[in-house]
């Protein structure tokens, strides 16, 4: 039997915290070594065979890079949820050490919960999706800070317009103060609304771009999921992007856990509560289907826009599709009529809306991997 150590880092930018926990001894603490590739390879030598290690550390902002130099190592490594990593009640006291000896206790007790690892496919599609997250972000707050601007002092157009239209725009540069720095203000304004309209249209492009060179297999995911209402090309492929391979869950239920938009549970004995959604999940993943989800308040239909996406989709996919039409849609009357607010109602139906996302998937992962056999 092989002799396995635990291994547990407290990574940051610069440094790294070591500690080992033996199979069945004890556990020391290893002291820090800088986060660089060759202190990492010495690190591994040291403790002894790749393939007797197993290490751990959690995932934050230093991302994927220690996972990636020790599987390259023949290290099984796994990276850990910080938020489910076990707390003793009452300790005060934090140290880069002391949480490298927390995860190496309680990693060799199988106390951890593992993230998914992106490949290098998926971690670019995601870091492209949250790009462009980001910049609508930015475009909405120069956006309210134009517009509040122009309420401050009482500018209104003299026709009723919609906002941020190129009418609107065109509107907005024909205005002028008494004042010149006012002059300039509402022109640095102007200037960071068009900036975030450019920035967010070059993103979109490159999100174009990167899905006609992505791999076969994701592709024809996010090709399939908008078939459903509500989800064109940003939300399918910010889907595939957070998600990754849809048939690494058994079950639909393990996807809407893992998105956070399950009720939260307080029971014990005969009692039992439930309130809101745990929100401990992917926050992202979360958004784009609450998005997704207010579609369905509208009766079962197929539109242009929708009848256009699902010309590339096989007859499975547009039946599930419709399938999902119909039942979210009267999902939504109901509680609708049980006097839930719309909120509540639209979480609901975003919640449901996850397992036939899953179903989709599931169903073109399984048929792509089918291809090449046929083939051969």
């Amino acid at each position: 039997m092989k002799h396995v150590r635990f291994v547990g880092l407290d990574v940051h930018a610069e440094t790294i915290a070591v500690a080992v926990a033996e199979p069945a001894g004890e556990v020391r603490s290893l002291g820090v070594i800088p986060n660089r590739s060759e202190a990492i390879r010495k690190l591994v030598k040291k403790l002894g065979p790749a393939e007797e290690l197993r290490v751990c550390y959690e995932a934050g902002p230093t991302g994927y890079v220690v996972y990636w130099e020790l599987t390259r190592l023949g290290v099984k490594c796994e990276v850990v949820a910080p938020t489910l990593v076990p707390v003793k009640a009452g300790d005060r006291v934090k140290t880069d050490r002391r949480d490298a000896l927390k995860l190496a206790r309680s990693y060799r007790a199988g106390d951890l919960t593992a993230v998914w690892v992106p490949d290098a496919a998926h971690e670019a599609l995601r870091d492209l999706v949250r790009a462009r997250e980001a910049a609508k972000k930015d475009q909405l707050r120069a956006r309210h800070r134009l517009g509040k601007f122009l309420l401050r002092h009482g500018r209104r157009p003299a026709t009723t317009m919609n906002a941020w239209t190129q009418r609107h725009l065109t509107w907005v540069k024909t205005v002028h103060f008494a004042h010149a720095a006012q002059d300039v203000t509402l022109l640095d304004y102007l200037n960071e609304v068009e900036h975030m309209a450019d920035r967010l249209a070059r993103l979109e492009r490159a999100i174009d771009d990167a899905v006609t060179a992505a791999p076969e297999p994701m592709r024809a995911v996010i090709e399939a999921l908008q078939a459903l209402r509500g989800i064109a090309q940003v939300s399918a492929v910010t889907i595939v992007a957070e998600v990754g391979t849809l048939s690494r869950f058994a079950r639909p239920r393990q996807l809407m856990g893992y998105s956070g938009a399950v009720a939260s549970e307080d029971t014990s004995g005969e009692r039992t509560r439930r309130g809101g959604i745990t929100k401990t999940g992917n926050a992202h993943l979360r958004r784009i289907v609450i998005e997704a989800a207010w579609a369905y308040q509208h009766r079962p239909s197929i539109g242009r826009a929708l009848r256009q996406r699902q010309t590339t989709v096989t007859p499975e996919v547009k039946e599930l599709a419709w399938k999902a039409q119909h039942r979210l849609h009267a999902r939504y009357r109901h509680l609708t009529a049980k006097g839930k607010c719309r909120q509540e109602v639209v979480t609901a139906v975003s919640r449901e809306l996850l397992g036939f996302i899953w179903a989709i998937g599931v169903k073109v992962e399984t048929q792509t991997r089918r291809q090449p056999s046929a083939a051969a």
